[in-house]
């Protein structure tokens, strides 16, 4: 078996602009700090948009060194909390106007791969949340009752519909139609090259120390060899948030995990839904969840989450075998065939996960002209590509069509991670992952 080292992903980035670090005194009408998906999609509407504009990104390594390359490549509609959670905190319209949006950013990601002629290891097809256990069926029908009630179009299935499109057995799920998989790298470095083709300046290896108000206006960002003067900034550094003391609540730097297979047998694949490209996800917390790839392997994440601060190197290593071997077991036990499928790729990644579940997407305070984008919690590979078309507009002055939507704010909820707070959420996250891993 051959395997490349943890942390670093299945799908490599395609070729990149040139990128050189930052020296010197650099000016910009507009800085983006983070050339992940979020940042880059918020460049490129604004070069799209307004082709005067001088844009400068700069990164602490290179477009999707982050968690935009070491994805899974699961776009579904999802953003926040569960549809009947989001009724019972914003009430019916807004849940059902949050749904809607998160459905309109899948078909946006669909859009922006044909307008950047590039495919990304595009498939569409339908993604499945399913469950085995007690728990799960409960969660589903809570969120079943409450599409029905906001006349969302998204169906009940049962064991056997499941079975008939993964051949997998689980006692019942939810079907959701607008959903595809994809290569997260491959679309954050077309996005790249879109960005240089308008000519947008790229800065690599030149991570962000401070961000401080400009003189008189705009704001000062600090490097390690340099600093840039820019108008407005966006800073979409999701989890990398804390380091830099930002006033945007807790978001708090998760790990997650992830292995890849080879290619499976033919008879393996098509139970699994290879022809037709479905991803399926566990309904419980935690969820384990698997999909195909194109050259016939499978990737499968999930099931356990690490908080990665304050963990001495020799214990997050030994975190991080024990989450890929779980996960390379519960893969071989989705089909006979797979009992001897080697794991050949394993890597892990950060995300930036808040306290209530929802984004932070909107302007620092105390800060003007600078704006964040993060806490997606895993789910951001659509809603990370509309969190930048949307800062895009609000920077260059386009209205708000609506009411802002819950995650169009400046800060998520405080919460007590630092100190004796840490080892509290470690060990809270520890057993809810052993209770996934037990039911699943």
């Amino acid at each position: 078996m051959t395997e490349r080292p943890a942390g670093t992903p299945h799908w490599d980035p395609a070729e990149l602009p040139p990128q050189v670090p930052l020296h010197g005194v650099v000016t910009a009408d507009v800085a983006v700090v983070g050339a992940g998906l979020a940042g880059l999609a918020c460049a490129y509407h604004l070069a799209e948009r307004a082709p005067g504009l001088d844009i400068a990104v700069v990164d602490a390594a290179r477009p999707a060194a982050g968690a935009s390359g070491r994805g899974t490549g699961l776009l579904g509609p999802r953003a926040g909390p569960s549809i009947d959670r989001a009724v019972h905190r914003f009430g019916p319209h807004t849940a059902r106007r949050m749904h809607q949006a998160s459905v309109r950013a899948v078909r946006d990601v669909l859009d922006l791969c044909a307008r950047l002629d590039v495919s990304c290891g595009l498939r569409p097809g339908a993604q499945l949340m399913a469950t085995r256990s007690r728990a799960g069926l409960a969660a589903l029908a809570r969120q079943a009752r409450a599409y029905r009630a906001l006349g969302l179009d998204v169906p009940v299935l049962s064991g056997a519909g499941i079975l008939a499109r993964v051949g997998v057995p689980y006692n019942a799920g939810l079907l959701y139609r607008t959903a595809a998989t994809l290569d997260p790298a491959a679309l954050t470095s077309a996005l790249a090259r879109a960005c240089a083709a308008k000519s947008v300046r790229f800065y690599g290896e030149s991570p962000l120390r401070a961000v401080r108000a400009g003189d008189l206006v705009g704001s000062e960002l600090v490097f390690p060899h340099g600093r840039l003067y820019a108008g407005q900034t966006v800073v979409a550094v999701n989890s990398a948030a804390p380091a830099l003391g930002l006033p945007v609540g807790t978001v708090l730097p998760l790990e997650v995990h992830a292995v890849a297979t080879p290619p499976v047998s033919r008879t393996a694949y098509e139970a699994l839904g290879g022809r037709h490209g479905y991803a399926v996800v566990d309904a419980v917390p935690m969820a384990p969840y698997f999909r195909t790839l194109p050259d016939g392997g499978l990737v499968a994440g999930g099931g356990t989450v690490t908080v990665p601060t304050g963990l001495a190197p020799e214990r997050l290593r030994a975190a991080r075998e024990r989450a890929w071997n779980w996960l390379g077991r519960w893969l071989r036990g989705l089909h006979p065939e797979l009992h001897d499928v080697p794991v050949v790729h394993r890597w892990s990644g950060r995300i930036g996960m808040t306290g209530d579940g929802l984004p932070v997407v909107g302007p620092v305070r105390g800060l003007p002209d600078v704006w964040y984008i993060g806490g997606c919690g895993g789910h951001g590979l659509a809603m990370s590509v509309a969190h930048g078309a949307h800062v895009a507009a609000a920077l260059l002055g386009e209205p708000e069509p609506g009411d802002p939507l819950p995650w169009h704010r400046p800060a998520a909820p405080w919460m007590p991670v630092q100190g004796p707070g840490r080892p509290l959420l470690r060990a809270a996250l520890d057993t809810l992952g052993r209770y996934t891993r037990r039911t699943c």
